[in-house]
């Protein structure tokens, strides 16, 4: 008796085991396409935000490049995407992705979009792990420091000037925190020197799927 209640519950068990994962799968099938449209949409929200849809009249999402770890300066950790962003064929704008590797708690990874004309578009942190109240200012969300990079280039202000104020730079830090501004300063920077180092590839031509660093 005793076995054959055993065996009963384990044929149940079993049977409900894989009515659940029936319907996981099911829902994930029946909702993978929505999901999918809101990611596309919430990403093309983000990139907006540093080049605005009144200055371009292409779809980022479809005009990319693949980069990766192999890319000089942006000390990515895995393969990632710059988008173009183009009016009239011309490219006005590049978001390039970097990650700050000597955050306060470890990486930072950024978007810097670069203007055509090498002056930044616009900063922003996609994620990191920085100390509430003190690093995470480098989040939009948190303080507009980062708007401090707006119109920014390789010249102005110069080597000596692309550092926080604690350096001798131009970049306000933190109170309390200096380590993440520096941080975050530093790969801003590298990722204008990527950008000018690789323009005829980012506005010279059309998007490819060819990882810097291969060639």
């Amino acid at each position: 008796m005793l076995g054959q209640s055993i065996s009963r519950n384990s044929v149940l068990l079993a049977i409900f085991a894989l009515c659940t994962t029936l319907l996981i799968a099911g829902t994930y099938l029946l909702t993978r396409d929505r999901i999918a449209v809101e990611q596309r949409r919430a990403e093309e929200r983000a990139l907006l935000e540093i080049v605005p849809r009144e200055r371009h009249d292409n779809s980022m999402l479809d005009a990319t490049i693949a980069v990766g770890p192999a890319a000089s300066g942006l000390g990515l950790r895995e393969e990632k995407r710059i988008y173009l962003a183009r009016r009239k064929g011309e490219v006005v704008a590049a978001i390039i992705p970097a990650t700050a590797p000597d955050g306060y708690t470890g990486d930072i990874d950024l978007v810097v979009g670069v203007n055509a004309d090498g002056s930044v578009a616009g900063v922003r942190a996609l994620s990191h792990r920085e100390t509430p109240g003190l690093g995470d200012k480098v989040d939009l969300n948190k303080s507009d420091w980062v708007l401090g990079f707006n119109g920014r280039s390789l010249g102005d202000p110069g080597p000596t000037g692309w550092a926080v104020k604690k350096d001798r730079g131009v970049f306000d830090q933190f109170t309390g925190a200096t380590i993440t501004p520096r941080a975050v300063v530093a790969a801003t920077y590298r990722a204008l020197q990527y950008a000018r180092t690789n323009r005829a590839r980012l506005f010279g031509g059309e998007g490819d799927n060819h990882v810097q660093g291969e060639q």
